[in-house]
């Protein structure tokens, strides 16, 4: 493959976290009934006109300024004409030669640390179709308008990715950015959040972009990196062929790993925009877009900076803690508990706790552990009430509800021993009981230390501070 470049961009779908829709005041609440909440404006019925949503127009605005894009001062509104059975007004309301956000950038950070910017053509709002159902009824599809006129946010980037672990790390940075901002809730599993990918290939060396097709709805990160890497194998091998590459709008199947023709990919003439004669233009002014600004909270790349520089973390450690705003929120408020121990919170952040996380397959924002509670756990180590191998007993209980880590220690007798006196009692009777062991630790073997450390261990139950056991040991080992 290494001839031939990929070319990639993404349009990413992100659904506007409001509580009605955007040209009706119909709920925007997932899971309802079928059909049931979708009214006059969104069927598109007779005598109806479509009032726009204010709260969407903000949110665009949040996420264009969170990009440093240009910011219309006169959006418009256009149909978008095309016939599909879940779009009952026969067209779309979207936006097309004046999008609310025009260009900005994001920087992601890639798999050996190096940063990459990635140009964003335009954001622009637009409703969302209705939904075709096809699993309910034999050999018939079912229609399902709950969806119609949901507030979506289209972000379209310039096609700088040339490669689909660099598409997958630019969704995941506007999945993080639109979470911060609390415009988008980011669940893909509901369609919160969709991505479409166009994919080309071409020569290395060459300027000229090659045909490409789209991928059309992956809603997992994971299946967005199959899918891109399936389609340029599928590219390459058509070209190497003698073939060509047909432009065309394409589906991923996950169960096969493989992508299938949906349609010809249509141009923008195919759909013969317009401006919405029932919808005034929108109009910004600079105090608007002020105020906005003024409002915005502290975004991933701030927040990172701020770990590492005043609390000392690793760039990687601020790296993923920041990725996911949940993650971060719990940090900062297990940091507010133990504000000197930032470095070894992260550290159980991102080990012992994502790992019980994972396993239970929950979120950290349903962790059956406190922020405060894993603080005072971090707390009791750093003071040496407990030793590392001990915390990890007491987390384990914290996580089963039996309360917190100082009534935990309490309560099982976990406390570690710190009484130098008592931990020579045992280092002495240890050494007593293998002579054999002592000669080798003199005769130069000092990795029969280990040995002896783990004796002591044992006899203490593990309760034994090991840094104290270790300075002991090395000390009456050599007298």
């Amino acid at each position: 493959m290494s001839e031939w470049e990929s070319v990639i961009g993404l349009e990413i779908h992100a659904q506007l976290a409001t509580t009605s829709k955007i040209f009706s005041g119909a709920s925007t609440a997932f899971g309802a009934e079928p059909n049931t909440q979708a009214c006059a404006v969104d069927l598109g019925l007779p005598g109806v006109l479509p009032v726009l949503n204010r709260g969407v127009v903000e949110m665009a605005i949040r996420f264009g300024v969170a990009i440093d894009a240009d910011i219309d001062h006169r959006s418009i509104f256009a149909r978008k004409n095309y016939f599909y059975p879940d779009l009952p007004k026969g067209y779309q309301i979207s936006q097309y030669e004046h999008p609310i956000v025009g260009r900005g950038h994001v920087s992601i950070t890639l798999d050996d640390g190096a940063t990459m910017e990635i140009g964003v053509t335009r954001a622009h709002l637009e409703e969302d179709a209705g939904k075709s159902v096809h699993d309910r009824f034999a050999e018939q599809s079912g229609i399902d308008l709950n969806r119609a006129g949901t507030p979506l946010l289209e972000i379209v980037s310039e096609p700088d990715m040339r490669s689909a672990k660099q598409a997958v790390a630019y969704a995941r940075k506007i999945h993080s950015l639109v979470r911060y901002l609390e415009i988008c809730d980011g669940n893909m599993q509901e369609g919160s959040f969709r991505c479409d990918a166009n994919v080309s290939i071409r020569r290395r060396g060459e300027s000229e972009l090659g045909t490409r097709t789209e991928l059309k709805n992956i809603n997992s990160f994971r299946f967005l990196e199959r899918a891109i890497n399936h389609e340029i194998e599928r590219q390459i091998d058509l070209l190497e062929d003698g073939g060509a590459v047909v432009q065309e709008t394409r589906l991923y199947d996950a169960d096969r790993d493989e992508t299938r023709s949906m349609r010809s990919k249509e141009e923008a003439n195919d759909y013969r925009y317009f401006p919405d004669p029932d919808l005034l233009p929108v109009a910004i002014t600079d105090d608007d877009i002020e105020r906005v600004r003024a409002s915005l909270p502290e975004l991933p790349e701030q927040k990172k900076t701020r770990f590492v520089d005043t609390l000392g973390l690793s760039a990687d450690n601020a790296e993923v803690l920041t990725a996911n705003r949940d993650t971060a929120l719990y940090f900062e408020a297990a940091l507010e508990a133990q504000p000197e121990l930032a470095a070894p919170i992260a550290n159980w952040v991102l080990g012992d706790l994502a790992g019980a996380l994972n396993k239970a397959g929950i979120e950290i924002g349903d962790s059956p552990i406190s922020p405060a509670r894993l603080a005072g756990l971090v707390a009791r180590i750093a003071d040496d009430t407990i030793s590392g191998k001990i915390a990890k007993e007491v987390f384990e209980a914290i996580w089963q509800g039996e309360g917190d880590a100082d009534a935990i220690i309490e309560a099982r007798g976990l406390k570690q021993i710190t009484d130098s006196g008592a931990i020579e009692a045992l280092i002495d009777a240890v050494i007593a009981d293998n002579p054999e062991q002592v000669e080798q630790f003199r005769a130069g073997k000092e990795k029969v230390l280990g040995f002896f450390v783990g004796q002591v261990m044992k006899q203490s139950q593990g309760k034994a501070n090991p840094g104290q056991v270790n300075a002991l040991l090395r000390d009456k080992l050599k007298a």
